[in-house]
């Protein structure tokens, strides 16, 4: 043999040996870094990060939560034969062949990136598992490569071929936040993976090597391009003929969606049939129950919620509905304000220019306003769009098309109606429905129903009215006068609250007083109680700390009277739902109990507030039943005759006893509707998020903007229930007493009376002399007419025509001759009598929600207008 061949070989010879020395040696040190080593069967109990259901209380899903990786599990033998194939024929052609290496793979790894020729990679379907499973794929080294050899034999050794593809297929990443086959399929193609033809089981193949460079939905080209090269392969191994993937192709791109958002990911577009509900749910998890290690995103919980799914449709139907009204009156109202502005435009620039004072020209102002927000409305995307296109994400213009989207944000926050509603069962507290704002999306996350700051206006009466019946100083029956009165405070601060117009009814009973909202009566009875009890009960009915009321408004000030306080519209309908309850208060909660991933349950939040409740006391009632039940009972007139007639006209009437009160705060800024039934109470809040000074507009009150909502929801939800009666406590009496002054009726009484109910030894005692004083001061009260009027030298006898025919002084000063000639300015004492709506509206105005007449009765809205 040649020297110099010799030389060559004991080279060649010693590189090898080299080589295979440092391969062992580092193969060596590798096993032994490897935890576990000796306990090969733990394999099998690798678990896979799996989101947590989130289900209603029927058992139905609400949503999933996941953070980066959204999976769901599916067996071999329950995907389609093509996808094993094209993942064979793009990953590892000689999966079924080979131990966990292939030779053939790594060479043909080698020539493809000698030749710039990608499709496919040299790892294995069982390396590229074991590097997923035990390796840190973002190093790029030789140790990382040896580990993932060492556990690719191992796992061939323990596991069958279809095992490890099953591993494979529900583990591995297939782009935007989606780990596994069946997650995967769920997102770009909404179906299963068991349904896949076979060009998208190749769309969902390509994903695994760079699902950045082959997103279908950021770079279709690029995808169209590696799916055809794919199903070309797979024609030439004889995996599908060339028919089956023409047509199949075919039928993916006609009908391709190329609108879709290139940053849509699994968790944004995840399907939540209860977004606000989910996200609060949501939060109690992660800050109240699951802590520490335990993760919701991925240990695969099942939580059992309150929520009924049928509900919450019923409530995003008649919101967005509502909303949908309210925000096309509330334009229609800034319209009609414009165009009467734009008619004084002329005449203001004419004395501008004639008196020489630039300071009234308002035309240029007016146009700039215009072209500003024609600008932010059409031109501004345009724009922005060019900018994504062409610019550098940084330049001037960029910059400018940001500012222009946070002014019409902002301004958007001040001028669009946004809502909310919640609904309680009342005998567990439990969230049947939660709708925290028009639409749950990226820029509108906060949950108005559960952290929202209203005032409540007229809504927050009847809970001192209720104060003041277990305090035994108010009864339905009594008589409370409604004329203008000022009221000073301990400071020396003057309050002196009106009803709207400024009219008066003189003497009226407080059931009627609270069914039409009138001002003064309730400031009166806000007096009677005390401040202390009055806005004590109020703030426990409605579960407010007591460190807490300062700064939620709860002060010895008048105007809190009329709901100048601080409050959610889920404290409000568990306050409502303590008066349903007997005046127990429930805590609202939303979950009921948590299981984990094997169906164990591990946690049961609904028995933790309960014996929270017990341990402090919670569960004790904030009011008699007995003052619970009078309430209720006069807050059903309020449905009946008062502000929530025309709620319970348009629902159709309602098939189980319903009692409520609606709000409308000060300046028309927000409506209210506030009701419950033997089973569910809700609130409805209508309103803005930075209202100041902003209006929805006199026709938008809470007996006609929220009420109808309420009403039309409330019908739906009680549909198929059983009649329910709220429940009669022992020591409630009955008594007949006078529609005028709410006291027993002498044995010759002509006037009308009413049956009321009391709380026992609250009932009157004394009896209505009215109607005989009356009879007895009209001959006196004739006699001075007529003496008035011989000392004014006024003859009788005139022979003046019109005097005779007009003059008439058989006067009629009975009672029933009093509501005779005031029925057109009084409120009806009959509940059923239909001149009178709710807030002093006709019912046939009611329906054009245009109509701009104020109404006589105010609801809250006609408070001391010097009130912030």
């Amino acid at each position: 043999m040649d020297r110099r061949l010799r030389i060559a070989l004991g080279i060649l010879i010693g590189v090898l040996g080299t080589a295979v020395l440092t391969l062992g040696i580092i193969t060596g040190l590798a096993i032994a870094s490897i935890e576990n080593i000796r306990d090969l069967e733990s394999l099998h109990d690798q678990e896979s990060a799996l989101p947590s259901q989130i289900l209603d209380r029927h058992g139905r899903l609400i949503t999933e939560f996941f953070s980066d990786e959204n999976r769901e599990l599916i067996t071999i033998d329950e995907l389609p034969r093509h996808l094993i194939y094209a993942l064979i024929t793009r990953e590892d052609q000689t999966f079924f062949d080979h131990r966990g290496f292939s030779f053939r793979g790594t060479a043909r790894a080698a020539w493809n990136l000698v030749t710039n020729r990608y499709v496919s990679g040299g790892s294995t379907l069982t390396q590229q598992l074991a590097g997923h499973l035990y390796a840190d794929r973002n190093d790029f080294s030789l140790y990382r490569k040896v580990i993932e050899l060492w556990w690719a034999l191992q796992l061939e050794r323990h596991w069958t071929k279809y095992e490890i593809l099953e591993a494979y297929l529900n583990r591995m990443w297939f782009g935007h936040g989606n780990y596994g086959v069946e997650a995967a399929s769920q997102f770009f193609f909404g179906h299963s993976a068991q349904e896949l033809t076979v060009a998208e089981s190749v769309m969902l193949v390509i994903q695994l090597a760079n699902p950045s460079l082959y997103s279908p939905i950021r770079r279709p080209n690029q995808a169209r391009n590696m799916q055809r090269v794919i199903l070309n392969r797979m024609v030439d191994l004889g995996y599908a003929t060339q028919d089956e993937v023409d047509l199949s192709m075919e039928q993916y791109w006609s009908t391709y969606d190329f609108t879709r958002a290139n940053t849509s990911t699994a968790f944004f577009e995840r399907e939540d049939r209860a977004p606000f509900f989910s996200e609060y749910v949501r939060y109690e998890l992660e800050n109240r129950y699951l802590l520490g290690t335990l993760n919701v995103n991925t240990d695969g919980y099942v939580v059992h919620t309150t929520l009924d799914l049928d509900f919450q449709e019923a409530a995003d139907r008649h919101v967005r509905t509502g909303l949908a009204r309210a925000n096309s009156v509330y334009r229609q109202n800034i319209a009609s304000r414009v165009s009467r502005g734009d008619d004084l435009v002329p005449v203001i620039e004419l004395l501008a220019l004639g008196f020489d004072t630039p300071n009234l020209q308002v035309g240029h102002s007016k146009q700039r306003h215009r072209a500003r927000q024609e600008y932010q409305e059409n031109i501004n995307p345009l724009v922005d769009a060019i900018t994504l296109l062409f610019g550098t994400g940084h330049d001037p213009l960029r910059h400018a098309t940001r500012e222009s989207y946070a002014q019409r944000r902002s301004t958007s926050l001040r001028s669009t109606v946004e809502g909310a509603l919640v609904t309680l069962e009342n005998d567990t507290g439990h969230i049947m429905a939660m709708v925290g704002g028009r639409e749950f999306e990226s820029r509108n996350q906060f949950n108005r129903a559960l952290s929202g700051a209203m005032e409540p206006g007229s809504a927050f009466k009847p809970l001192y009215y209720a104060a003041a019946i277990d305090q035994r100083v108010l009864t339905p029956a009594t008589m409370i006068y409604d004329a203008p009165m000022v009221f000073t405070a301990d400071n020396g601060e003057p309050y002196a609250p009106r009803n709207f117009r400024n009219e008066w009814v003189g003497p009226v009973l407080a059931r009627y007083a609270l069914a039409r909202s009138m001002n003064v009566p309730s400031v009166k009875i806000l007096d009677m109680v005390g401040f202390s009890t009055g806005l004590d009960v109020s703030a426990r009915l409605l579960g407010i700390p007591e460190e807490e009321r300062s700064a939620r408004g709860f002060e010895r000030r008048y105007p809190v009277a009329l709901g100048t306080v601080q409050v959610s519209p889920i404290e409000m309908a568990a306050a409502y739902s303590a008066l349903a309850n007997q005046g127990r208060r429930r805590t609202p909660l939303g979950i009921r109990y948590i299981e984990d991933r094997t169906g164990r349950v591990i946690m049961e939040p609904e028995a933790e507030v309960r014996r929270e409740d017990r341990r402090s006391g919670a569960h004790q009632p904030v009011i008699s039943p007995q003052a619970a039940y009078v309430i209720t009972d006069m807050l059903q007139t309020t449905v009946t005759s008062g502000t929530l007639r025309y709620a319970r006209n348009v629902a159709g009437g309602f098939d189980q006893p319903t009692a409520g009160k609606t709000g409308t705060t000060q300046n028309w800024r927000a409506a209210w509707t506030v009701g419950y039934t033997p089973y569910y109470s809700t609130a409805v809040w209508f309103g803005f998020d930075r209202g100041g000074t902003n209006s929805l507009g006199v026709n938008q009150t809470g007996a006609i903007t929220t009420g109808p909502v309420w009403g039309q929801y409330m019908k739906d939800i009680h549909r198929n229930l059983p009649p329910r009666e709220f429940v009669r406590p022992d020591g409630i009496v009955e008594a007949t007493v006078t529609a005028r002054q709410g006291l027993l009726p002498p044995a010759d009484y002509s006037g009308r009376t009413i049956r009321e109910v009391f709380i026992a030894g609250t009932q009157p005692t004394q009896f209505d002399r009215s109607d005989q004083f009356a009879q007895q001061q009209a001959p006196e009260l004739v006699s001075r007419l007529r003496t008035s009027l011989d000392r004014a030298s006024f003859s009788l006898d005139s022979s003046g025509p019109a005097l005779h025919r007009q003059l008439d002084l058989s006067l009629d000063i009975s009672p029933e001759g009093r509501r005779e000639r005031t029925a057109d300015r009084e409120p009806p004492e009959d509940p059923t009598d239909d001149r009178w709506d709710g807030e002093g509206l006709p019912l046939e105005l009611l329906q054009d929600q245009l109509d701009l007449t104020p109404a006589p009765w105010d609801d809250g809205g006609g408070v001391n207008p010097l009130l912030d």
